[in-house]
């Protein structure tokens, strides 16, 4: 309703700017100096047209990238989980596909194991970590949502250290069986080993084992990256008659990345269905625009271009939620960031509106109309799918690298709906906006395309905009102090990101009260870098600041505490056993050295000492940091003043050897 002339000549011009933009109206004033139509595509939709069925969008929770997100205050953890799961709210993702934990680093930190013994797969331990929640919250909001899982890594025992054995089939099989009969989720698919060579003989025996244990979980092979030959399994399927009824889908990862390379003939010759079972957005930002984010720009060529060269009929991205510190592997990799618990700060970035213009408009089940999938004449895509009854479709159109105003014509047939098509928008102006609803007029309409936008048409109604805002970001409280009172036996406590190994709360050795304990001792089977264990938190902005914890060695082994460190990325030097930071390591025996540790760097030993066993008794370490000085001590006594510079601010942490250590009274002052 217009008030008042004040306010009525804006809405006028708006309206003609709109109707402009949508060719939907004649000539209006505002459409005098819109820029012209640099080209028009033509689009025939009909409901005959053939293609393959939609599969869905999900998730990887996987790496670690999730471990923040269970330390959220509930009100912010459920808006989050909302923005990522609920349907109709946000990203509305319809796959879930979560890491099998091996107690191993696996990108950004290592995810508990339920069985880190052969004798602990008889009483196995389903509550460890935070995947069996994200599946139930996941579960909560979408009870359609198709749950999926991998292995990045083995526990160490699994087939005296060989990956591919029954061991590691028995292993999956009671994963799959725990999330079933104790968090009453259903396990749809399951993987081989991330990124991995595979051998088609244990792919098989997975088979086997899965159909012992009469579980139903199809397995999906073989989750490879681009450059190992992904579609590799596809030859041998054909040659294998017992491998080709193993295999229910051909997984691969980031199938785009190396440009030119398509789905090879003989997989979509299987019949099987094809996923990009892993995939990441932030390696398509070369070359794009920058007009709104490259990210989200990125995902929505992915999403298209997947189907369109491919023939992939999901896509399950790493990462759901960016819930790791900035200073480890692909900082930015969710679809949402979230990792700063202690204020409850998230972020909704464009990449969740991006995802929501497929996941709201289309489910699995769907039917894509390959006719109707392709490229626009003046630059971008566009692809359409149909319901399964009813004529119900809908159109996902990018224009990410469109150079300006293009028009599409639509052509309806074969019992496709003639009712009206509702319009939805983002680019860099609009975050994911119902911004028109057009009639088609004898079967046909047009449609005005932004470049650098993305478009959903539909038939369908009931889309909305999550519209939880999140409380502003705060610094990581300082001082800290943490003394594992508050925090539930075997579980972990806030803000510590293990990085390798498992560091839980158990009641103290020799002391009453609680303390965190890092308890494994033998090497799992790793699938990346594989430093030594190490639990860290805080502010990559800490400077001068000192770092102590109390210290337990009842064994052989070490103990470490680390301050400073400025990079966590593993993969910048798979083979050390530190992070980047200045670390104080003691020995069982009383051998003790000060190093700095700088990636791609020999390390530095500042200092080297000496003292007496320190087996079996409680130690106080700490370090201090002022400028260039740093200061390490031991139960008051200095053992060393050096001065360095290589690492001037960072975080803080504890650590060990593959030994058992306890730590307690944790404190950065």
């Amino acid at each position: 309703m217009i008030r008042s002339g004040k306010s009525q000549r804006p809405r006028i011009r708006r309206l003609g700017k709109l109707f402009c933009v949508l060719g939907i109206s004649g000539l209006l004033a505002g459409c005098r100096t819109s820029p012209p139509i640099t080209s028009t595509t033509t689009i025939q939709l009909d409901g005959r047209g053939k293609g393959r069925i939609f599969d869905g969008i999900g998730g990887v929770s996987a790496g670690a990238s999730t471990r923040l997100l269970v330390d959220y205050p509930k009100a912010q953890r459920r808006q989050i989980l909302d923005y990522l799961f609920k349907p109709d709210y946000g990203a509305s993702l319809q796959h879930l596909k979560v890491e099998i934990g091996a107690d191993v680093n696996s990108t950004d930190g290592s995810e508990p194991s339920f069985a880190r013994t052969r004798a602990e797969m008889a009483h196995p331990n389903f509550n460890r970590g935070y995947e069996w929640w994200f599946m139930e919250e996941a579960q909560k909001r979408n009870p359609n949502i198709i749950l999926d899982s991998l292995a990045w890594g083995a526990p160490g025992w699994i087939g005296h250290g060989h990956f591919y054995s029954q061991d590691m089939a028995e292993y999956v099989a009671k994963f799959i069986e725990g999330a079933q009969s104790v968090h009453h989720l259903n396990m749809r698919f399951t993987g081989i080993w991330n990124e991995t060579q595979y051998e088609p003989q244990y792919v098989k025996l997975l088979h086997r084992t899965l159909l012992a244990h009469r579980l139903k979980t199809q397995i999906v092979c073989c989750d490879l990256y681009t450059q190992e030959h992904p579609w590799s399994i596809v030859d041998k399927l054909a040659h294998d008659a017992q491998l080709d009824k193993a295999v229910d889908v051909i997984g691969v990862h980031s199938p785009n990345v190396i440009q030119g390379r398509t789905t090879p003939e003989a997989a979509l010759r299987t019949g099987k269905p094809l996923w990009a079972s892993e995939d990441e957005f932030f390696y398509y930002t070369k070359g794009l625009s920058r007009n709104w984010s490259p990210y989200a720009e990125s995902l929505a060529m992915l999403y298209n271009l997947n189907y369109i060269r491919d023939r992939i009929t999901a896509t399950e991205i790493w990462s759901p939620v960016t819930s790791y510190y900035d200073n480890l592997a692909a900082p930015d990799s969710g679809l949402m960031l979230a990792n700063t618990p202690w204020s409850g700060h998230y972020k909704v970035l464009p990449m969740i509106w991006v995802t929501a213009h497929t996941t709201q408009f289309a489910q699995p089940g769907w039917q894509y109309i390959n006719s109707a999938c392709g490229y626009l004449s003046g630059g971008g895509s566009y692809v359409t799918l149909k319901s399964p009854s009813g004529g119900n479709y809908s159109v996902i159109i990018e224009t990410v690298n469109a150079h300006g105003l293009q028009r599409a014509r639509f052509s309806l047939s074969g019992g496709l709906s003639q009712g009206t098509v509702h319009v939805w928008e983002t680019n860099a102006h609009k975050a994911f906006e119902h911004v028109a609803d057009v009639t088609p007029h004898n079967g046909s309409f047009s449609l005005t395309l932004d470049p650098n936008s993305v478009y959903s048409l539909t038939t369908t109604t009931g889309q909305r905009k999550g519209t939880a805002v999140p409380p502003p970001s705060k610094p990581f409280p300082f001082p800290y102090t943490e003394n594992f009172e508050t925090t539930p036996l075997g579980g972990s406590p806030r803000y510590f990101a293990d990085q390798d190994g498992a560091f839980e709360v158990h009641r103290c050795s020799g002391r009453p009260g609680r303390c965190l304990r890092q308890v494994i001792t033998r090497k799992p089977i790793p699938w990346g870098p594989l430093p030594d264990p190490y639990t860290y938190l805080g502010s990559e902005h800490w400077q001068d600041y000192r770092v102590s914890a109390d210290v337990l060695l009842q064994g052989p082994g070490d103990a470490t505490l680390l301050g400073r460190i400025d990079d966590a990325d593993v993969f910048k030097a798979p083979k050390a056993r530190f992070p980047s930071c200045y670390v104080l390591i003691v020995n069982s025996d009383g051998q003790w050295e000060l190093d700095s540790t700088q990636y791609k760097l020999p390390t530095a030993k500042l200092a080297s000492g000496k003292v007496s066993s320190v087996r079996g008794k409680w130690h106080h370490l700490e370090l201090r940091f002022h400028g260039s000085s740093i200061t390490a001590s031991m139960d008051g006594h200095v053992l060393a003043r050096v001065t360095n510079a290589s690492h001037t601010h960072g975080m803080a942490g504890v650590g060990s050897g593959w030994n058992v250590a306890e730590f307690d009274n944790f404190a950065v002052r």
